[in-house]
């Protein structure tokens, strides 16, 4: 540049750096499904990372993020059905190749308001721009075998069982023989089933503020299809209303997204005002907020994780809902009997690490990452917590062992045992409210109730209450 030379009016109509061509819907999803197929990334954290950066508009992001869980979710059944039509085998494509096609067949079998046509039409587009002549054509002819093959897939006639399910619902197969034989077929193909719908999005009422008649009535006068949960007395359940976290409730602090099934656990707990209340593996910080909400703000509770930066969330959450009576803590809760006062809490809440085989339609992946050896290694750890923080409960007072698991290796099997170890403690689950509200669709399972994915289209729980005897 020369003295006085400003660079303006230089390339006029050109740019030096051209702005990138915006991606699609579907190139951000494709993108997004290579690097948890090539390097195991988290599809939920990578998916949210994508959109901040994508300038999608709110349909595309949505499109983006059916394709991505939807994908990931029925992995099984699209390459089963892809190794008919693939002549050299999945595993020896191009990554990128791969996943667009199964993210192009998952748009042909499971979404009715996306013409066949024009998914395999994109199919070929992008993999013009990013591959070659050779790899449009392969993946142009693959799909149209598909659309020619009629309803897939066709399932051979004489698989077990737990294949078929495994096959037709897409999950492990060891995951279905243990739930087969926990809960018999028909329930564990209803529980596949299940985990492949898209979760509803279900609020909790923040009662020291608003009722949920107001808040029920605030979001109908607004044009959101909001209806009362069936499950929990503190939910809203709202079907269509997009991310809830955006709206001036959530920031004003009305409400919390919560699954139904999760808001359970506070009310299974029953805090009272001017309770002392330990909540021992408290991040992020919904339960321990909805206790507090339960106790009017009145009262103490010591809200415990062992990593200092999600018990920061829990904070976070406290000042945004406008509650006083939570204290934060970040120890070891194996080690909570050795920091805090024995027989000194009322209440005691061990919402205990998990596998999270409950979570499954809201963490896909999830069930691609675990082994049936994480069940037993993790049930271990619940029985030293469960034990070690048992100590710190008044006699008289409740504690509440809960787990977003399917798994009775890390429920009733947890709680029995510790029942036999412990004869001071007895079970009083079952005169809970809870369980009168829903014993008609939940199990009893040992003393606990279980409440799994196709009950009510919520997430898996299981709480058990227990009694340190006078």
């Amino acid at each position: 540049m020369t003295p006085g030379d400003n660079g303006k009016g230089r390339n006029k109509g050109h740019s030096i750096n051209p702005k990138p061509r915006a991606l699609t819907a579907r190139e951000v999803a494709l993108d997004v499904l290579v690097r948890v197929d090539e390097q195991g990334a988290y599809s939920n954290l990578l998916l949210n990372s994508s959109l901040q950066k994508s300038g999608l508009s709110r349909e595309d992001a949505g499109l983006a993020t059916e394709l991505v869980y939807g994908t990931i979710s029925r992995l099984i059944t699209l390459d089963f059905v892809l190794e008919q039509f693939v002549s050299k085998g999945l595993v020896k494509l191009q990554p990128w190749v791969r996943s667009l096609l199964r993210l192009s067949l998952y748009q042909i079998m499971y979404l009715d308001r996306i013409p066949s046509h024009a998914a395999v039409n994109e199919a070929v587009n992008i993999s013009k721009k990013r591959g070659h002549q050779g790899i449009s054509g392969m993946v142009n002819g693959v799909l149209r075998s598909v659309l020619r093959a009629g309803d897939l897939p066709v399932l051979p006639g004489n698989l077990s069982e737990a294949k078929r399910i495994s096959l037709q619902h897409s999950h492990p197969l060891w995951m279905v023989k243990r739930w087969i034989a926990e809960y018999g077929a028909e329930i564990a193909e209803a529980i596949c089933a299940a985990n492949n719908e898209p979760p509803a999005v279900s609020v909790r009422v923040n009662t020291t503020l608003i009722s949920r008649e107001k808040l029920l009535n605030e979001m109908q006068e607004q044009g959101l299809n909001a209806l009362a949960s069936e499950v929990s007395p503190y939910g809203i359940v709202v079907k269509g209303g997009g991310n809830m976290a955006l709206t001036p409730w959530y920031r004003d602090g009305y409400l919390s997204i919560q699954d139904e099934s999760s808001m359970l656990v506070a009310e299974a707990v029953a805090p009272e005002p001017g309770m002392k209340v330990l909540d021992c593996c408290a991040a992020p910080g919904g339960k321990t907020a909805h206790m507090a909400e339960l106790m009017k703000d009145e009262g103490y509770i010591y809200a415990n994780d062992l990593h200092l930066h999600k018990a920061k969330l829990i904070s976070d959450q406290a000042v945004r809902l406008g509650l006083e009576s939570i204290v934060i803590g970040s120890v070891d809760a194996m080690d909570l009997d050795s920091t805090c006062e024995h027989s000194s809490f009322d209440r005691i809440l061990l919402d205990a690490p998990c596998s999270g085989l409950g979570v499954i339609r809201r963490k896909p992946d999830l069930k691609w990452r675990k082994e049936p050896e994480d069940v037993a290694s993790i049930a271990a750890l619940q029985k030293g917590l469960l034990e070690s923080v048992s100590k710190l409960l008044k006699p008289g007072g409740m504690l509440v062992y809960s787990t977003c698991t399917t798994e009775q290796a890390e429920n009733s099997d947890i709680v029995t045992s510790f029942l036999d170890m412990n004869p001071d403690f007895t079970a009083i689950t079952f005169s809970s409210p809870i369980w009168g509200r829903l014993q008609e669709t939940a199990l009893a399972r040992g003393e606990g109730i279980q409440i799994l994915p196709n009950h009510f289209g919520s997430d898996g729980f299981y709480i058990s209450c227990l009694q340190r005897r006078l």
